[in-house]
């Protein structure tokens, strides 16, 4: 059985994959009850399921990019879980998690989660191979939009208010797809595990400007 576990915004994301489907998910927005009640309420998904931890076998965690705090909360559940049951986890970033579950056939997909002054954590990816045309980064909205210029059949999936000229899509996680797709993927050791921020946080960017 595989625990995939997103934490990277407001919302619980959470899934137990098992015998190639999914037993059971978690979709909600906690805001800032998050970090509170995230353990709790997955330690419930498994007693409605009249599951274990010990049953795990495997554990699936996006690290990012997102939310500071929800990005550690995620993680910190994920590694005190597989280092207890010694069991691999891997990791998956957001952006690749929401262009995983945009359900196209073709053309361009574009997650993007807004980090504010017009800023976007963003990629550009390709829809049938599922891999970066522009790698995931902190860009600019200009820039983004001017990667996205020469492109035809874009669509932009997110969670935010994303105002572009561009087919437009709500993430909603398609854990199917996004387990199948990551989880032979080489596991890293638990202790090597670490944020996907994809920018510094606010104290790392005022010491580097002092």
């Amino acid at each position: 059985m595989i625990l995939y576990l997103d934490t990277s915004s407001s919302y619980l994301y959470s899934a137990l994959y098992k015998d190639d489907k999914i037993i059971d998910s978690l979709n909600m927005n906690l805001s800032k009850d998050l970090s509170s009640k995230a353990l709790s309420l997955i330690n419930d998904m498994f007693k409605k399921n009249k599951v274990f931890f010990n049953d795990l076998k495997k554990i699936i965690v996006v690290n990012g990019p997102g939310s500071f705090t929800g990005v550690r909360v995620g993680l910190t559940i994920s590694k005190v879980l597989a280092w207890s049951l010694d069991i691999p986890i891997i990791t998956i970033s957001s952006l690749e998690a929401m262009a995983l579950s945009s359900n196209l056939n073709d053309g361009y997909i574009v997650p993007m989660i807004d980090a504010r002054r017009n800023y976007y954590y963003s990629g550009i990816f390709d829809i049938n191979n599922k891999c970066f045309i522009l790698k995931e980064q902190y860009i600019n909205i200009e820039v983004l939009k001017a990667s996205l210029a020469s492109l035809k059949d874009v669509s932009i999936i997110s969670n935010d208010e994303i105002n572009l000229d561009y087919n437009s899509l709500k993430y909603e996680p398609y854990y199917l797809e996004i387990i199948k797709f990551v989880k032979d993927r080489e596991p890293i050791p638990v202790h090597l595990v670490d944020a996907n921020y994809l920018k510094n946080t606010e104290a790392e960017e005022k010491r580097n400007d002092n």
